[in-house]
């Protein structure tokens, strides 16, 4: 068994604005810094024995903030870790991408389904604790995996039988959300862990 803790990147501009970002690669504000060092004190409460995250600047930085304060080696980088890719809706305001297209669901040209971004942070996870079974067998490990509020999303959606997170619902930057990984298995153990 292998205890993952999804965290949400910090903040960027493009957060706090309500822009779309999706695989645009936009840094952290100092908002975001601040968000990254919060995680980390909420995360202190368990020995952790690696990091991973998404290589998108705003999930590498804080993982890497997250590492040097819970004095953990540098964050492995994986790559389908990323964001959703939103095509044609990228770079847009949340609320002109729904106006153009309805909802989340809807098919945008260009864009990942929820269901395919589930898919590779599914396999992503499932590498990262077969990797940490092999590394710490018998014993459990933990491991801190930080990237995106659509992948943490997918994951929770799929995971919840479609049931969370609640339409509507955000996951704020900087929340921690506590997963356990066995072979072929991934269960949610504790939905968010808000700052």
């Amino acid at each position: 068994m292998t205890l993952i803790t999804l965290v949400r990147h910090g903040q960027t501009d493009w957060n706090l604005a309500r822009r779309i970002q999706g695989s645009t690669d936009i840094p952290l504000n100092e908002t975001g810094r601040a968000d990254a060092r919060t995680a980390a004190g909420l995360l202190s409460d368990t020995a952790h024995d690696m990091i991973y995250a998404s290589p998108l600047v705003r999930a590498r930085e804080t993982a890497e903030i997250i590492a040097t304060e819970l004095g953990l080696d540098s964050p492995a980088l994986v790559p389908d870790l990323r964001e959703r890719e939103f095509g044609d809706g990228e770079g847009k305001l949340v609320s002109e991408y729904l106006e153009l297209y309805g909802d989340w669901l809807a098919p945008v040209p260009g864009a990942e389904t929820l269901e395919g971004v589930a898919d590779r942070a599914l396999r992503a996870l499932d590498a990262i604790a077969r990797d940490s079974r092999r590394r710490s067998a018998p014993v459990a490990e933990s491991v801190i995996v930080v990237t995106h509020g659509g992948v943490i999303r997918s994951l929770i959606d799929h995971v919840s039988g479609g049931t969370l997170p609640r339409v509507g619902e955000v996951l704020p930057n900087g929340s921690v959300h506590r997963f356990e990984a066995s072979p072929g298995s991934l269960r949610l153990i504790e939905p968010a862990i808000l700052l």
